[in-house]
C-alpha cells in the first residue's frame, strides 16, 4: 500500500519498505525461492566448511583476523560502509584463495589492496571465440585475473547484473587470454550482434582489487 513516510528501504518482520516513481509504499515481505543452484550449493559448502576451521582457530588467531577486518571495508546497499568482523574476514580471505587455487590460511595475512587492471580489451567473433587482451602485462607473481561474464543479450540492454565466474587465470598469466570455451559451458554460444560483459578483478593473496568492467558487441 502507498503511505506518506520518510524514505526507507528494507525489510522489518514480514513488512518490505520501498519506493518507486508514484512514492513511498509497503508491501508482504515475500519470501525468496531456493532454486539450490550448483554455484549456490559450492558456496553454501565452502562457508560452511570455513565456519568449522574457524572454530579450531585459537584465541590469538582469531583476535588477529578481527584487527585485519578492521582494515578491510565494504559498501552495503544504502551506500553506507561498514568493517568486516574477524570471521567475515576470514571468509573473504579463504574464499578467494579457494576460487584461485591457493591453500587456506589460518593466520591473516598482511592487508593489501591489489592494483587494478589498467587496461582490458574484450573481443567476440560469433560462435568462434571470445578473448581479453589485459594490462598489465604479465601479472605479479602470484597473481591471477578473476573473469566474472554476464550472459549475452541483445545491443540495446544497458544494465547488466547476472555475473558468473567462469575462469580464473593461471598464475602470472600474460596477455590475451582466451575466454570462449569457459564462455560457452557457462552461458552458451552467442551470435553476432549480441553484447557481452566483463567484470575483471586482479587476486593477490586472498585480496581482490576494485573491478574493471568493460563490454563488446560480438562481431
Amino acid at each position: 500500500m502507498k503511505i506518506l513516510d520518510v524514505p526507507q528501504s528494507g525489510s522489518v518482520a514480514g513488512i518490505t519498505s520501498s519506493r518507486n516513481r508514484f512514492g513511498q509504499y509497503r508491501r508482504t515481505r515475500a519470501t525468496p525461492v531456493n532454486p539450490a543452484t550448483t554455484d549456490q550449493t559450492v558456496a553454501r559448502t565452502r562457508l560452511s566448511t570455513q565456519a568449522a576451521a574457524w572454530r579450531n582457530l585459537t584465541a590469538a588467531q582469531r583476535d588477529a583476523w578481527a584487527a585485519l577486518g578492521l582494515q578491510m571495508q565494504r559498501t552495503d546497499s544504502l551506500g553506507q560502509t561498514y568493517d568486516l568482523t574477524g570471521f567475515m574476514a576470514y571468509v573473504s580471505i579463504n574464499s578467494n584463495n579457494s576460487v584461485a587455487g591457493d591453500a587456506i590460511v589460518s593466520d591473516p595475512p598482511l592487508f593489501l589492496t591489489p592494483a587494478a587492471l589498467t587496461g582490458l580489451i574484450l573481443t567476440a567473433v560469433g560462435s568462434t571465440s571470445l578473448s581479453a587482451a589485459f594490462a598489465p602485462s604479465p601479472l605479479g607473481a602470484g597473481q591471477r585475473i578473476f573473469y566474472y561474464l554476464s550472459n549475452h543479450v541483445s545491443v540495446g540492454v544497458n544494465f547488466q547484473q547476472n555475473f558468473k565466474l567462469i575462469l580464473v587465470s593461471s598464475a602470472a598469466a600474460t596477455t590475451p587470454e582466451d575466454l570462449y570455451a569457459a564462455y560457452v559451458a557457462r552461458w552458451g554460444d552467442f551470435l553476432t550482434g549480441e553484447k557481452i560483459t566483463v567484470s575483471a578483478t586482479v587476486y593477490d593473496s586472498g585480496f581482490v582489487s576494485p573491478a574493471f568492467l568493460i563490454s563488446t558487441i560480438a562481431t
